[in-house]
């Protein structure tokens, strides 16, 4: 259940790693919501490092929803995840869904994008951007619809603009600042549809 605020504002925690914290998005993000944004990032992080109680992330996110109060918690995956390891994504989604809920907050998944094409890193996987992009958005679709939450699909919006240049860093899978607009723009959109 939702805790519904008449002066406080919104409370957002957010799960993710270099792709969230990159250019202050969550800082993006507490301005287009008018809400407190709280980051839990490292780069290279997957969600199951969340879940680890063992790891400092992971002992950081259960204290976090164990003490805190937040409306909604925001999951992003490592970059590639749910492309080429989805059932261990699904697996780290369900467990994080059940601990949010049981925390009184809403899950949104923030739906990553896919490399930009030609990216080095991309070619080095084995797939173009297409490819990318299709595989991750059915992770992203499966674990919205098996857990029932919110799915901020920054990952289409990328799509949409045909992985324009302007909207990655040089390294081709990072978000440029336009980039990061983008995303905090959606993820707002996504919960301003759902209160």
């Amino acid at each position: 259940m939702i805790r519904k605020h008449t002066k406080q504002k919104l409370q957002i925690l957010m799960l993710g790693n270099s792709l969230t914290a990159a250019n202050h998005m969550p800082v993006m993000l507490a301005k287009e919501l008018d809400a407190e944004v709280f980051v839990h990032a490292r780069g290279g992080a997957r969600l199951a490092e969340q879940l680890n109680p063992d790891t400092k992330m992971g002992a950081l996110t259960a204290k976090a929803l164990q003490n805190n109060h937040y409306d909604y918690v925001v999951l992003q995956e490592m970059s590639h995840g749910p492309a080429t390891a989805a059932e261990r994504y699904l697996d780290s989604t369900r467990k994080l869904v059940k601990g949010i809920r049981e925390s009184g907050a809403e899950p949104v998944i923030y739906a990553t994008w896919a490399f930009r094409p030609g990216c080095e890193k991309m070619d080095k996987m084995g797939m173009d951007a297409e490819e990318m992009h299709k595989l991750m958005q059915v992770g992203f679709a499966k674990a919205a619809e098996e857990n029932d939450v919110i799915l901020a699909n920054v990952g289409e919006a990328f799509r949409e603009r045909e992985f324009a240049d302007s909207l990655y860093a040089e390294d081709g899978r990072h978000p440029s600042k336009e980039g990061s607009a983008l995303a905090a723009s959606v993820i707002a959109d996504a919960i301003r549809n759902n209160r």
